[in-house]
């Protein structure tokens, strides 16, 4: 076993030889047998690193930014199938909501009246309207509004009465089975009779629109 000395005599050799080099003869590659030991360890250290530079800018950069695009792909991939499980696991309750949603519409369908019904329908406001005390000076069904999923039916009221009676009447029509708003209401005196007053209102009903009225 070496000891320190020789060691330390090995190593101050090593670096007197690497210093003595001449470092031209590294431009005559058939003279490398006469390289001293400590030169050629150093080279082929030199080299090495070289190597492991050369290969991870070549090659071990790209795989590093494919491995991180390939990281991306899995988080996005990992969330969309963590949500589609979340749906997955839900699907009954979302049919079940679809199934209470289409029953809802087909309630409110229900409540818009026919063609055939709104002859009907005027009645009822006007045995709304009687009834609350009110006079019809005017009912009048007006020209249809088509929108993209339901027809307009607005009817023109004037009717006389007391302030209480309109509130009363406004009420009554709310109540209505079918569906009934209300808008564009204005109201004035009567004539010498101040405490009669007179509302023009126009209420609007709907009806589901068909295929047929699309057309």
């Amino acid at each position: 076993m070496k000891s320190l000395a020789d060691v330390k005599q090995y190593a101050q050799r090593s670096l007197n030889e690497i210093k003595t080099f001449n470092w031209n003869d590294l431009s005559d590659p058939a003279s490398i047998g006469a390289w001293p030991g400590p030169v050629k360890l150093v080279l082929c250290m030199l080299l090495f690193v070289a190597a492991l530079g050369a290969g991870y800018w070549f090659h071990i950069r790209a795989l590093q930014a494919e491995l991180a695009r390939v990281a991306g792909e899995e988080s996005g991939l990992r969330a969309d199938l963590e949500s589609k499980a979340v749906l997955a696991a839900n699907l009954e309750a979302y049919r079940q909501q679809m199934k209470d949603m289409e029953e809802s519409f087909g309630d409110l369908l229900r409540q818009l009246p026919g063609q055939t019904e709104v002859p009907g329908l005027l009645e009822d406001i006007t045995f709304t309207g009687l009834g609350s005390g009110l006079e019809f000076s005017t009912i009048a069904l007006q020209s249809e509004l088509a929108q993209e999923f339901y027809i307009e039916l607005p009817i023109d009221i004037i009717v006389t009465g007391g302030y209480h009676d309109f509130g009363a009447f406004v009420s009554g029509v709310s109540s209505l089975s079918r569906i009934v708003t209300l808008h564009d209401f204005s109201i004035s005196a009567g004539g010498e009779n101040r405490t009669e007053l007179t509302m023009e209102i126009t209420a609007r009903t709907y009806r589901y629109n068909s295929g047929e009225d699309k057309k």
